[in-house]
């Protein structure tokens, strides 16, 4: 591959790591074509965008941004393929349904602004909450002890008009 050749995929991939917010590592070493091809239409489906490029290359494109990604290098061993997602958690999940056998690995992951090293980290990283999952979450709580004054001024109406109705037919 020519130098020209090489440079523009990794300003290609830089582009594509500010893009997204979060990117996973992900190890396709064991997959056949089937599941490799299976892996590609559920990201479409999901909204992920899966790349398989080579580590050297990955690191330049990393070595290039704004930032600290070397807990990342490490990771960077045998194929590898990127998952880039706007959801902090979608890879993730998107791993863990398709995860028969170890296949696909989890290798490492960048999302909210952490890294994630190890297939070990997988559970944490489909419990992170969206952005607009925490809004939600706030949102609720807020409402909450609204709605508990509201109930209980209501139910303290509805006791007093059954005693006064009581009384009054006595």
């Amino acid at each position: 591959m020519r130098k020209e050749d090489k440079n523009s995929i990794i300003e290609q991939i830089a582009a594509t790591v500010q893009e997204y917010g979060h990117f996973y590592l992900v190890d396709l070493t064991a997959m056949n074509a089937e599941k490799t091809s299976a892996l590609r239409r559920a990201c479409f489906k999901a909204d992920i965008n899966l790349m398989v490029i080579k580590n050297t290359l990955l690191e330049k494109a990393l070595d290039s941004l704004e930032g600290d990604y070397s807990p990342l290098y490490s990771s960077l061993k045998g194929a590898t393929a990127i998952m880039f997602s706007n959801v902090a958690n979608a890879p993730a999940k998107l791993i863990k349904d398709m995860a028969k056998d170890g296949i696909p690995g989890l290798k490492a992951a960048y999302a909210e602004e952490s890294f994630y090293i190890g297939a070990n980290q997988l559970d944490a990283l489909v419990s992170i909450k969206s952005k607009n999952e925490v809004i939600a979450d706030i949102v609720a709580l807020l409402q909450s002890p609204a709605k508990n004054v509201i109930s209980a001024l209501q139910s303290g109406g509805n006791t007093l008009h059954g005693v006064l109705k009581t009384l009054g037919e006595r």
